[in-house]
């Protein structure tokens, strides 16, 4: 039996309808996986920098030190590769954190600073935020944590190693 020429319209209208519904559902397809793997954090960026450095001793009875021993207080000095944020958790409780930033560390820029309201740490450059009591991340596009030096306290002197922990 011949079709008549409405049924051939229709058939190949419904052709070229079906025809783009794949086109589309294959493009939909497609936006949804480049967006899926465009959406993924960065985690191939470069190694954090170790630079080993001699014992830091700081004497916390020293003026320029004394607020060290002052809970939730934090303090910048030289050390490591961009220096070292030393925190002060609770009395002869102390965290020492390496200011290399750990997202893209060999940005010119990925240094971390204390925040001006001294309840985390911060860098500028990519603006991630670190916890004081861990070094992990909290806000912004960084995944792992800062270094986190070994230190010790023996009721005057406050001790840094090069001996990463945790």
């Amino acid at each position: 039996m011949q079709d008549t020429m409405e049924e051939k319209v229709v058939r190949v209208f419904m052709s070229i309808l079906s025809r783009k519904y794949t086109v589309w559902s294959a493009c939909w397809i497609n936006m949804l996986i480049i967006g899926l793997i465009g959406c993924t954090p960065d985690l191939s960026d470069d190694q954090i920098p170790y630079q080993p450095f001699p014992d830091i001793i700081i004497n916390l009875n020293l003026p320029e030190n004394i607020a060290l021993k002052s809970k939730g207080i934090a303090k910048e000095i030289n050390g490591g590769t961009r220096g070292i944020i030393v925190y002060c958790q609770e009395t002869g409780i102390y965290y020492a954190y390496e200011r290399n930033c750990s997202y893209h560390p060999n940005d010119a820029c990925a240094t971390v600073n204390v925040d001006n309201s001294k309840l985390f740490m911060v860098d500028p450059c990519c603006g991630s935020s670190f916890d004081f009591s861990t070094g992990n991340p909290t806000g912004g596009i960084a995944w792992r944590p800062l270094l986190k030096y070994r230190t010790s306290y023996n009721g005057l002197n406050l001790v840094i190693t090069d001996e990463i922990v945790e």
